[in-house]
């Protein structure tokens, strides 16, 4: 007999009973490695409006939703998912400042653009393989820290350093990439 998903919903609930606190009020709520898996977010999750900080990584979560209502969220952790797109991730583009999304089957980053406060971006390990999608991150102003390793892109690169060359031509807003700070020629 197949287990059914975690809820979002029953997620929160198991986190409150374990906190015995009221989630509305949280700033900080971790639903990671949910047993059964969670697979869907859900406007559960837009009750969450003190949260700063959520984490569903480590879940069979396929596509970003249900976050709408979360008017103070910084930092989204949404690594080790199915996650393909980025479609849904707009509906906190007001406050979102970290996104970490590492290890998920993402391939275009179209709608990244709307990220107009992201400084952090950790998607390491995702199916980024074109220049085109990549030079979407031009249209996050204050994106400051890059991870990006493990992507065909930067494995279809000849070495290292023209990966790096490459990727900070292109994005002149970051200070690091892949863990490294980038050292450019002064003006």
């Amino acid at each position: 007999m197949a287990l059914k998903p975690t809820t979002c919903k029953e997620a929160i609930a198991r986190w409150e009973k374990s906190k015995e606190e009221s989630a509305a009020d949280a700033k900080v709520i971790e639903l990671q490695f949910q047993w059964p898996p969670i697979e869907k977010m859900d406007g559960a999750l837009s009750t969450l409006v003190s949260c700063e900080k959520l984490s569903l990584s480590s879940n069979m979560i396929d596509k970003i939703a249900g976050i709408a209502g979360m008017r103070s969220l910084k930092i989204l952790s949404l690594g080790r998912n199915y996650i393909k797109t980025l479609a849904g991730i707009e509906t906190v583009a007001d406050t979102l400042e970290e996104l970490w999304i590492s290890y998920n089957p993402i391939d275009k980053l179209k709608g990244v653009g709307a990220l107009k406060n992201l400084r952090v971006l950790y998607m390491a390990n995702n199916m980024v393989k074109e220049w085109v999608e990549f030079n979407r991150l031009q249209e996050c102003p204050a994106l400051r820290d890059l991870v990006f390793t493990g992507n065909p892109l930067c494995e279809n690169q000849p070495d290292v350093d023209t990966w790096r060359t490459q990727a900070s031509n292109r994005l002149q807003q970051i200070l690091k990439l892949d863990g490294v700070p980038i050292l450019r020629e002064s003006e």
